[in-house]
């Protein structure tokens, strides 16, 4: 065997052995980093790596502790342990690596999954008061980016939406990255990372099974698993309810009655149903609002009064609140409890007859729909039995768009008048009409014209010009709330303005709110009560609505009979026709209700 060096080691006999720990020698670097020229590069990597891990250990951690309200959210909300993490560490530790990786790719993507459905849960419940329904809302968001165009313009709507799809893409890779790396740092120390795990599963299940909290927080956590459990169950109900909403549907103790036999009660009246938005019980309860409310109504039914009206008022209880006023008006005008997207679409895909349609079937009313709200094809008209409808395009109105409202609720008014009720030689009418105005933001809000001065809408200009940014509203909480009463107070101004003008002894209305405002003006907790009034000149008609024990004149007392909303249509179809039976329930299937927010199931 040769004993040469390989010639690129081989020293020169001459030269002196090298010394240990010399520069240049392979020993060089040992003990002391700057040797090197990368040893600062690298100190910097395992730095950076060690502040990755922490930080994916962090948001690991915070997605499994985050409650699902942020009212809920302090600092006992992150002091717990989490059994679900509990369980990652125990499924990292026990399986390969191939396998470790993809747990952690799918457990990083269901974390992104629960913490975008969580954050849609918190935009719900601050605008709609309740959770994201992932079967039925997402055409909701469409709607909400409708909404958003109208308060913050298109530019402000396109960056918000481009944030959106952002964070739609960038929060499940963060977190499955984050679940790599976790996966990862057990792996690397599985020697200490086993007898943790295992502790931290006896401390959570002595935890959970003494109660044990702190500052009132149990240590014991489970939000996730808890919320995902909650999504399951909440997805069943859906599919499952709409099987059995079919089956209610089909059943209609007014289907088949003969059209002389309905509505009797009202041959010859002009009969206006108008849904005011977003009109709440809270603008006659709370005592920021209802001082000013409140005078509206007194005063104008003072008027309406002096004029030889009489009115009833109660409450009915909303399918919804914050938004979502289709619903609403359908649930009120069908009969059915309508209270998500899959009711909606079952319901006025049928032949289900609705209040407005019972006019229309008895061939005794020209049934038509005011509706500036809607701006493209709206096929329910024909659901509602609507011989025409007048959408935003179809009014005559050139003036701004004031926020979201495409018309001021007065030119509406004014608008009905000139194309239907003023008409000369036109037989009765039956209307729905939906006022706007008072929908969210509030800002700016239109001002009260005198009737013979809008023209085409012009007039509006200055006014828009003159009204509040719905941006510097939305910032102050009581602003808000100003600008929603002052809205409110519009739209009524509005409506019994037009009546004490333009009614007569034949005219009878039916005014209600659609839902309460949002959350951030009433509370997540407030009722979804809504005022409903009945006004009339002819002594006749109120008579037949004595037995619902409704409150007299425009504002219903605090313990005024609630139904459900319902249970409207049987109760006026009976009232009014041929055999009603009082204040009783109704013979053609309606509930009894409870009173002052009570409303039977």
């Amino acid at each position: 065997m040769s004993h040469s060096l390989h010639p690129l080691r081989r020293r020169d006999p001459d030269r002196p052995p090298p010394v240990a720990g010399a520069a240049g020698t392979p020993d060089a670097t040992i003990g002391d980093t700057s040797a090197s020229p990368g040893a600062g590069s690298g100190r910097a990597r395992r730095i950076a790596s060690a502040v990755a891990t922490g930080a994916a250990v962090v948001l690991v951690l915070a997605a499994l502790l985050v409650p699902p309200r942020l009212d809920a959210v302090d600092w006992r909300s992150f002091v717990r342990l989490p059994v679900e993490a509990v369980f990652g560490a125990a499924l990292f530790l026990v399986l390969p690596d191939r396998a470790r990786r993809a747990a952690a790719v799918l457990i990083g993507l269901l974390l992104g999954g629960t913490v975008l459905l969580g954050a849609l849960d918190l935009g719900f419940g601050q605008s709609l008061g309740r959770d994201f329904d992932p079967v039925l809302d997402w055409i909701l968001l469409d709607d909400g980016l409708a909404f958003l165009k109208d308060s913050v313009g298109r530019t402000g709507t396109v960056l918000i939406g481009a944030a959106g799809a952002a964070l739609v893409l960038l929060v499940p890779a963060l977190m499955v990255f984050s679940a790599l790396r976790a996966g990862a740092l057990l792996a690397r120390h599985r020697v200490v990372a086993a007898p943790v795990t295992l502790v931290a599963g006896t401390v959570w299940t002595v935890c959970a099974a003494l109660g044990a909290q702190l500052a009132g927080a149990p240590l014991a956590a489970r939000t996730t698993s808890e919320a995902l459990r909650s999504r399951v169950a909440q997805v069943n109900a859906t599919l499952a309810d709409e099987e059995r909403f079919a089956r209610e549907a089909a059943v209609d103790p007014y289907g088949e009655v003969p059209p002389e036999r309905l509505l009797t009660g009202l041959r010859g009246k002009d009969v206006l149903f108008v849904f005011v938005e977003s009109y709440g019980r809270d603008a006659l309860t709370d005592p920021a609002m209802a001082p000013h409310v409140g005078r509206v109504l007194r005063e104008g039914g003072e008027r309406l009064r002096r004029a030889g009206y009489g009115a009833r008022s109660g409450f009915l209880t909303s399918p919804t609140t914050g938004a979502g006023s289709w619903l609403a008006h359908s649930t009120f005008l069908s009969g059915r409890w309508v209270n998500n997207q899959q009711r909606y679409r079952s319901v006025t895909s049928s032949e289900h007859l609705t209040l407005t349609g019972a006019f229309r079937r008895t061939g005794a009313w020209r049934t038509v729909g005011i509706v500036p709200g809607v701006t493209r094809a709206w096929p329910e008209g024909r659901f509602y039995g609507l011989d025409h409808v007048y959408d935003s395009r179809e009014l005559g109105y050139r003036g701004p768009k004031f926020s979201w409202a495409p018309v001021p609720d007065q030119f509406s008014l004014a608008a009905f008048e000139r194309l239907e009720h003023g008409r000369a030689g036109r037989g009765p009418l039956m209307a729905e009409i939906v006022l706007v105005s008072s929908h969210n933001p509030w800002a700016p809000i239109p001002r009260i014209l005198p009737w013979d001065g809008l023209g085409d809408g012009s007039v509006y200009a200055g006014v828009h010009e003159r009204g509040e940014d719905p941006r510097e509203v939305w910032k102050d909480p009581e602003r808000l709330r100003t600008e929603y009463r002052r809205s409110v107070e519009y739209s009524l101004t509005s409506l019994l303005s037009y009546l004490e003008r333009y009614g007569d002894e034949d005219t009878v209305l039916v005014f209600l709110g659609d839902h309460q405002p949002v959350p951030a003006v009433v509370g997540r907790d407030a009722s979804r009560d809504v005022p409903v009034s009945v006004v009339a000149r002819d002594p006749a008609v109120l008579d037949r609505v004595a037995g619902w024990r409704w409150t007299e004149g425009l504002v219903p007392a605090p313990t005024a009979q609630v139904w459900r909303m319902d249970a409207f249509r049987n109760r006026f179809l009976d009232a009014f026709g041929p055999h009603r039976t009082g204040g009783g329930p109704s013979s053609a299937g309606g509930r009894k209700e409870g009173r002052a927010g009570a409303a039977a199931p």
